[in-house]
């Protein structure tokens, strides 16, 4: 069962905590705090909004934000979260950049920062595997739509075809495929 943020307030703070985790990727981070903490969505209805934040032009978490705040307070809702993914993260960002540049030559500084990509993957794909339990819910079923998520992976990863084309081309076959699917049941 799913609960609504009963201000602007709530969504500005949540949505500020959210961001000042996301170090490497705010995906876990957001799944964690808007499903399991604040259970603002379902598993199913944070990956088909996550499913559009990504397609939409702009980073995919403030276009998150943007939705949701935009569905729960209008126009208002949407600044306020959006004010809350880039305030103070932004003045956090200032900081780190000013220290990277005075300390950034230093050996353990550039070790540190390469080994936080190794983590940012991890997380990344560890949030993939949790949220593709949703898929056992889709209209167009687990198998089918596990299929398309390896047949992304493989024209984007490896073949490098551009992003575009493959949310074009795959993001179509999908909505065609559950609509066939919703249609028919």
């Amino acid at each position: 069962m799913t609960q609504t943020p009963q201000s602007k307030k709530e969504i500005f703070w949540a949505f500020t905590w959210l961001a000042l985790q996301g170090f490497g990727g705010v995906l876990p981070v957001a799944e964690r705090e808007l499903v399991d903490k604040k259970r603002w969505y379902t598993r199913e209805s944070f990956l088909e909004e996550w499913a559009v934040a990504q397609v939409l032009p702009g980073p995919n978490v403030i276009n998150l934000a943007i939705i949701f705040g935009a569905r729960h307070f209008g126009w208002q809702g949407a600044l306020t979260a959006s004010a809350g993914m880039l305030i103070f993260p932004m003045l956090a960002l200032i900081v780190i950049a000013m220290s990277y540049h005075h300390w950034g030559d230093q050996p353990a500084v550039a070790g540190a920062i390469r080994g936080m990509g190794a983590v940012a993957a991890g997380l990344i794909a560890g949030t993939s595997l949790k949220l593709a339990s949703a898929l056992k819910k889709h209209p167009s079923r687990y198998v089918p739509s596990i299929c398309i998520a390896a047949i992304c992976f493989i024209a984007v990863a490896w073949m490098r075809i551009p992003l575009v084309h493959v949310l074009l081309s795959l993001g179509s076959l999908s909505i065609y495929m559950t609509y066939r699917q919703v249609r028919s049941s």
